[in-house]
């Protein structure tokens, strides 16, 4: 089997909410049938229910369980509504659809819906009382798993629960993307190594897409068994059409599996997040900018997407990022696979922010605050980035603060954005600019 089909089906299930509650149907049938025998066997007459009360608890679980399937669903729709107009579209399938406490409480109530409908419709004369114990044990446990869904979704669609995850989710990815820590002979930037002439391009084929993962390791075997270079015309996240380039081949062309180079790539309609740690970063900053935008005006949602922004900033910037140029074990260039660098990061985590909110001293502060923290804690050679945006964001805010005491306000750092540091911090203000405020 191909790299590309299990790690498709791998993040469908991840994904689907289906998943769970058809797995609940087939263990009810096991489940079932294991009861029954240890009623047989066992005898058990502990709750000593009557026909008349049995069926009205098996009625009474059935409808309940029903109920709360129906509204957990409907609830999730309203999520999903909620979530992608006030917020983005993009964090539906990172954080709703995957959440674990929705798939699994909808997986029990509908494994206890259809359990109390057999027991019901196979009621005779005689109770099964171990099968009324279960259903009515089922129905407790559907009441407190509704309770704890409830008040879970209350607490998940905050705005600060909903970013939290998507930097938990964009960390993930960069320890996996990048395992290396930064270390000062690694930023000593290797000389590139010359390809020669493209001696083969193979194009996408099929629809449109997205590339969505790819196995490095595997192109870089094929390269060695080859003894060619892979080329890799695109990177991670990126559109391409059909008949563009998908691989460019440098010597021993001939020799190169074409099947088995497409079966290292995953294309899909949609950016993830499991391989692209840009799209993490893309998502907060969709979140912030949307509510800067005139009809929700919520800087206060944007500071704490710009939080989780200062928090992936630190770890890709205290990790090593590896050149395009990836070598074998006897050191000879393999594969080109392009990764995002420092400069693409803080460009995304700090341009359209500053464009669109520098105009709300909240965020001109925090954005001051973290390029502040990032230069104290970060090595010396990601400062330059880190310094131009800091020049761009004392430029733009002279511009939009006429008044004196707002334009000294707005130039002092604060990780709250507005909060109990806007009271005399002269030094931390000078410290992040550079330039006399008064």
């Amino acid at each position: 089997m191909t790299w590309n089909l299990p790690y498709q089906a791998k993040s469908y299930i991840r994904n689907a909410l289906w998943i769970i509650p058809l797995a609940a149907v087939l263990l009810e049938q096991l489940i079932w049938w294991v009861v029954h025998v240890l009623d047989a066997r066992l005898g058990w007459n502990g709750l000593r229910l009557g026909v008349n009360g049995a069926e009205a608890l098996f009625n009474s679980v059935t409808t309940l369980s029903l109920s709360f399937t129906v509204f957990t669903f409907g609830s999730l729709l309203v999520a999903i509504q909620i979530a992608s107009g006030q917020y983005t579209p993009r964090i539906i399938a990172t954080t709703l659809l995957r959440d674990n406490v929705i798939r699994y409480t909808a997986g029990i109530f509908i494994f206890t819906f259809i359990f109390a409908v057999k027991a019901a419709g196979r009621m005779g004369t005689s109770v099964h009382q171990l099968v009324a114990f279960i259903t009515a044990l089922l129905g407790l446990i559907c009441i407190v798993g509704f309770l704890y869904l409830i008040d879970h979704a209350a607490k998940m669609l905050r705005p600060v629960s909903l970013v939290q995850r998507v930097g938990e989710h964009g960390l993930a990815v960069i320890e996996s993307v990048y395992p290396e820590q930064f270390a000062e002979e690694q930023s000593i930037t290797s000389p590139q190594q010359s390809l020669g002439a493209t001696e083969r391009t193979i194009l996408h084929r099929g629809k449109s897409a997205i590339i969505v993962a790819v196995n490095v390791k595997k192109l870089v075997a094929e390269a060695e068994k080859a003894n060619g270079v892979i080329e890799f015309a695109s990177q991670v996240g990126d559109f391409v059409g059909s008949g563009e380039p998908l691989f460019r081949l440098h010597g021993g062309a001939g020799a190169f599996d074409e099947h088995k180079l497409r079966a290292s790539v995953v294309c899909g309609g949609e950016r993830t997040i499991e391989q692209d740690p840009l799209f993490a970063f893309r998502i907060l900053v969709d979140i912030a900018i949307k509510a800067l935008s005139k009809a929700i005006n919520d800087p206060t949602t944007a500071v704490l997407a710009i939080d989780q922004l200062h928090q992936l900033l630190r770890s890709v910037g205290t990790r090593n990022l590896r050149p395009d140029q990836i070598l074998d074990r006897s050191g000879e260039v393999r594969v080109i696979f392009q990764t995002p660098n420092w400069e693409d990061f803080v460009n995304l985590a700090f341009r359209e922010i500053r464009f669109y909110g520098a105009e709300h001293i909240q965020i001109a502060r925090r954005l001051r605050a973290m390029i502040v923290n990032l230069k104290d804690t970060l090595p010396a050679q990601r400062h330059p980035a880190l310094g131009e945006e800091l020049d761009l964001l004392d430029r733009m805010i002279e511009k939009v603060y006429i008044l004196p005491e707002d334009l000294k306000l707005a130039r002092i750092p604060d990780p709250q954005g507005l909060g109990g540091s806007s009271h005399s911090k002269e030094s931390a203000s000078n410290h992040g600019s550079g330039k006399d405020c008064g």
